[in-house]
């Protein structure tokens, strides 16, 4: 039988979407009685779900305003991108050396799911399809599973989860030029083929080619939402 979630759990599991999403907007104001009275959730519960998202790092707080969505920029995209692509890396080199036929099989399973899910929302095109989210990051962490080293992949599963506001922004900027399908098959190449160096370098420039799109956008004097004004 499932377990039934407590009212602080799926507080923090809705919050915790809402900002993933974009649906929270970086530097938004999170009002307290209004998520307790627009989600039926008690006062309590909100308070202890915002401050566990505070120490996951997506919601900041001060004495005098309360809490908001932790605000982006374009710097704190490049440094996430960086540590993100080392972290995952190990992942992916230990993964390779200890992954079995198992880990393999999973590997071909999700990236196949992952082709097969169109990118965009069918009921608003300017969004990510949540299907695709999930399997994206169904493929990703298949990728790594076999990583020997528990914490490696608890700081990775914390980067991924930060990156994921970052990717939702990038979604009405695509223009259709990159072709994800080949990208993601020739890590999949590279990683069962156990050739580490080329499937971390793939793995970095697949990372650094969805952060690209937002500094492009930015060179273009596109701001991001709840990136102030310089």
């Amino acid at each position: 039988m499932m377990k039934k979630l407590s009212l602080t759990e799926r507080a923090y599991r809705q919050l915790r979407d809402d900002l993933l999403t974009c649906r929270l907007v970086p530097g938004d104001r999170i009002n307290i009685k209004d998520v307790s009275d627009n989600r039926g959730f008690s006062l309590g519960a909100v308070r202890e779900a915002l401050s566990r998202l505070t120490s996951e790092g997506f919601v900041t707080q001060d004495d005098a305003r309360g809490f908001r969505a932790t605000p982006i920029s374009i710097g704190d995209l490049m440094d996430l991108v960086t540590v993100r692509s080392d972290i995952e890396g190990q992942c992916l080199r230990r993964a390779i050396m200890s992954g079995g036929l198992d880990w393999e099989s999973a590997i071909v399973s999700a990236a196949h799911r992952l082709s097969k899910t169109p990118t965009r929302d069918p009921a608003d095109p300017a969004r990510l399809n949540e299907d695709y989210a999930d399997a994206h990051g169904a493929f990703h962490h298949a990728l790594v599973a076999a990583c020997d080293s528990p914490w490696l992949l608890r700081m990775r599963d914390w980067l991924y989860a930060q990156s994921e506001r970052y990717r939702y922004l990038t979604v009405p900027l695509a223009t259709g030029e990159r072709d994800l399908v080949h990208e993601h098959r020739d890590i999949v190449t590279a990683t069962l083929g156990r050739d580490a160096d080329r499937a971390v370098a793939l793995l970095g420039d697949h990372l650094m080619a969805t952060a690209r799109l937002l500094v492009d956008a930015q060179d273009g004097a596109m701001r991001l939402p709840g990136e102030k004004a310089a």
